[in-house]
C-alpha cells in the first residue's frame, strides 16, 4: 500500500445535491452487507438504484434496502456497468476476484473486506478520525480503493486522540474483546452451536475457530482458524497508525476472542503525565460518536451498543495509580464498519459528475 498521505474530507451529513448514484453491494447477504444497506437508508444516501450481489448460496434471496425489496443477483462483470459506488462486503477472495471489473467500469471502490489494503493506490480510511484531525479534501478524478479502517482501530484512534485534550498520555494499554460476528455469519453460527452442544454434552464444531470459544476466552485460535488472531492484531495496529497520525499514542494491544456474538468491548488503561481527573477526561472524550455513560444500568456493553453508531464509554480512576484511568468501552463492530464505508462513499461523491445519473 502506498505510504503517501492523501488528504480527505468528511461530512457529518450525507451529500444531498442534485446527485443520484447507482450503488452495488457485493456480499449483500453478509452481516456487513446488510448493515451497509441499512446505513445507506438511514443516512439518505442519494441513490437511484442499489444492486444486491452475492455468491450462489444466496442468489434469489430477498433483502430490504430502505422501503424497497430487492433480489440478490450473481456477481458478474456486467453488473458493474454504470455503477458509481461498489461496496465490497464479501470475503477477501470474492473482493480480489471482482474489484478490478468494478473499477474498470468506472465505479469507485469501498472495501470492507480488507482485501485491497496493500494495493498501491488504496487508502485506509476513517472519516470519524479524519474529522477529529481536521483533514481536508483533494478531489481525485480516479481515486483508488477506499479500504475501511478496522472498526476496533477506529474506536481506539478516536478515543486516544481525544484523550490527549485532557493531558499528555504517557502510556496506553488496550485489551480488545472480539465478537464472533467478526468471522461473519459462520462464526456466529459456530458459537451458537458450540454453546448448545456443550450444554447437551455433544461434540463441538470447530470449523471456524478451531478451538472452543463458547464459555471460554482465548487470545489465540486453533492452527486452522482463518484469519489467525495475531494477524488481526497486526491489522488493528497497522490501521491505527495509518488513520491516527504521527502524534497519537500507540497502544500496547491484546486481542481476546470473547464468547459473545456481536459488538467489540475494550478495556483501556491510560497513564497520564499528570494527575488524572475523571471529569476532565469525560469532557475531552465526549463529542460526535462518543457517548459517556455514568449509570450502571446503561453502562457500556456489547448488548447496549448493538445497532448504535456511537461508542459507549465509562471512566473510572485507577485506585493504585494517581495518574491512571480506566476506560471501559463498547461499540457495534458491524455498524462502525458500515458507517465508515458509507461516509467514505459520501466524501468520494465530490469526484462524481453532478446533477445526472451515470
Amino acid at each position: 500500500m502506498s505510504s503517501n498521505v492523501k488528504t480527505v474530507v468528511s461530512h457529518t451529513e450525507p451529500v444531498r445535491a442534485g446527485n443520484l448514484y447507482r450503488v452495488a453491494i457485493v456480499g449483500a447477504s453478509t452481516l456487513k452487507g446488510k448493515d451497509v444497506a441499512e446505513v445507506l437508508s438511514d443516512r439518505n444516501f442519494p441513490s437511484v438504484d442499489v444492486k444486491l450481489l452475492d455468491d450462489d448460496e444466496s442468489l434469489g434471496q430477498l433483502e430490504s434496502v430502505g422501503d424497497e425489496i430487492s433480489f440478490i443477483q450473481s456477481v458478474r462483470a456486467e453488473q458493474f456497468e454504470n455503477v458509481d459506488f461498489t461496496f465490497f462486503a464479501s470475503d477477501q477472495e470474492c473482493t480480489r476476484k471482482n474489484w478490478k471489473a468494478a473499477q474498470k467500469s468506472g465505479s469507485a471502490i469501498v472495501d470492507l473486506s480488507f482485501a485491497l489494503e496493500d494495493e498501491p493506490d488504496a487508502v485506509v480510511r476513517s472519516p470519524w478520525v479524519e474529522r477529529q484531525l481536521g483533514k481536508g479534501l483533494t478531489p481525485e478524478l480516479q481515486p483508488g480503493p477506499s479500504v475501511i479502517a478496522h472498526p476496533a482501530s477506529v474506536v481506539l484512534a478516536l478515543l486516544l486522540l481525544r484523550a490527549q485534550k485532557a493531558g499528555a498520555v504517557r502510556q496506553a494499554v488496550a485489551s480488545v474483546f472480539e465478537p464472533a460476528s467478526e468471522h461473519g455469519q459462520k462464526g456466529m453460527d459456530e458459537l451458537h452451536e458450540q454453546t448448545v452442544n456443550l450444554l447437551s454434552f455433544q461434540q463441538l464444531p470447530k470449523t471456524v475457530f478451531d478451538t472452543q470459544v463458547a464459555f471460554n476466552m482465548v487470545n489465540r485460535l486453533g492452527d486452522r482458524a482463518v484469519p489467525p488472531m495475531a494477524s488481526v492484531e497486526q491489522r488493528m495496529l497497522k490501521h491505527y497508525r495509518l488513520i491516527s497520525g504521527k502524534d497519537a499514542p500507540v497502544p500496547a494491544l491484546l486481542l481476546v476472542q470473547a464468547p459473545i456474538f456481536h459488538g467489540h468491548a475494550f478495556a483501556i488503561h491510560l497513564e497520564m503525565a499528570g494527575a488524572a481527573e475523571v471529569e476532565a477526561m469525560s469532557q475531552a472524550l465526549a463529542g460526535e460518536h462518543v457517548n459517556i455513560t455514568h449509570m450502571a444500568d446503561d453502562g457500556p456493553s456489547n448488548v447496549n451498543a448493538a445497532g448504535q453508531g456511537d461508542i459507549l464509554v465509562s471512566i473510572v480512576p485507577d485506585a493504585n495509580h494517581v495518574n491512571g484511568l480506566w476506560l471501559w468501552a463498547a461499540a457495534d463492530n458491524l455498524r462502525v464498519a458500515a458507517s465508515t464505508a458509507v461516509e467514505c462513499a459520501e466524501t468520494m461523491a465530490a469526484t462524481r459528475p453532478r446533477g445526472k445519473i451515470q
